[in-house]
C-alpha cells in the first residue's frame, strides 16, 4: 500500500496517516519475530534493545529468552532521554501505554548493546523513522554503534518520509514479508 503523502507533509499528517492505515492492519508479530530472530542470529546479536508494543505495533517479546532483551525507559529530566534496563523489569505502564521499567531498575550501558530494533509509525525505503514525536531515539541513536533494526508492517513502509538532519537511518528494516538491508 502507497501512500499519497509527500516527504514535504507535515510530520503531524503523516502520523495521523500511519495511525488510521496501522488501526486497519492485522497482527504481523509472528512472522516478523520470526524475520528479527534469523536476522539477529545472522548478525551475531545477543543483547538486544527491544520495545514493549504499544497496540498496533508488531510485538517483538517472543525473542526473550533466545537474546538478552533489554527494555527502554523514557526519561524526562535533566534532559529527554532513553535509558536501558533489563527486559523483565518492565513492570509499569508508561505515560505512553507502553510497559517500562521503575525509575529505580538497574540501567544497561549502550556500550554493550549489539542491536536495537526500531519501533515507528513508519519507514521509508532509505530507513527514515517516522517516530512518535518525543525524540527519544534521536537522542539515543547518534552514540550508538551496533546494527539498527526498523521492525514495521510492510504497509506502513512508504518510498519517502520528511527528512530532518538529525535523524539516523535504519541500517535494516524488518517487514512481515522480510528483512531488507538499507542501501
Amino acid at each position: 500500500m502507497g501512500s499519497v503523502l509527500s516527504p514535504d507533509t507535515p510530520k503531524s499528517e503523516w502520523r495521523a496517516w500511519a495511525r488510521a492505515v496501522r488501526a486497519e492492519l492485522p497482527d504481523v508479530s509472528a512472522p516478523v519475530t520470526a524475520t528479527l530472530r534469523d536476522l539477529l542470529k545472522r548478525l551475531g546479536a545477543r543483547r538486544v534493545l527491544a520495545y514493549r508494543a504499544l497496540s498496533g505495533e508488531p510485538d517483538v517479546s517472543a525473542l526473550h529468552g533466545e537474546f538478552e532483551l533489554l527494555a527502554p525507559r523514557a526519561r524526562f529530566r535533566p534532559e529527554p532521554r532513553l535509558t536501558l534496563h533489563p527486559w523483565d523489569t518492565a513492570t509499569e505502564v508508561s505515560r505512553f501505554g507502553a510497559l517500562q521499567p521503575p525509575a529505580d531498575a538497574p540501567q544497561v550501558p549502550l556500550g554493550t548493546v549489539d542491536a536495537i530494533l526500531l519501533p515507528g509509525l513508519a519507514f521509508d525505503r532509505a530507513g527514515v523513522r517516522l517516530g512518535y514525536g518525543g525524540g527519544f531515539y534521536d537522542r539515543l541513536l547518534p552514540a550508538f554503534r551496533g546494527v539498527t533494526v526498523g521492525v514495521i508492517q510492510h504497509a506502513l513502509l512508504v518510498p519517502e518520509l520528511p527528512r530532518d538532519p538529525h535523524d539516523c537511518p535504519a541500517q535494516w528494516l524488518v517487514t512481515e514479508r522480510g528483512a531488507t538491508e538499507v542501501q
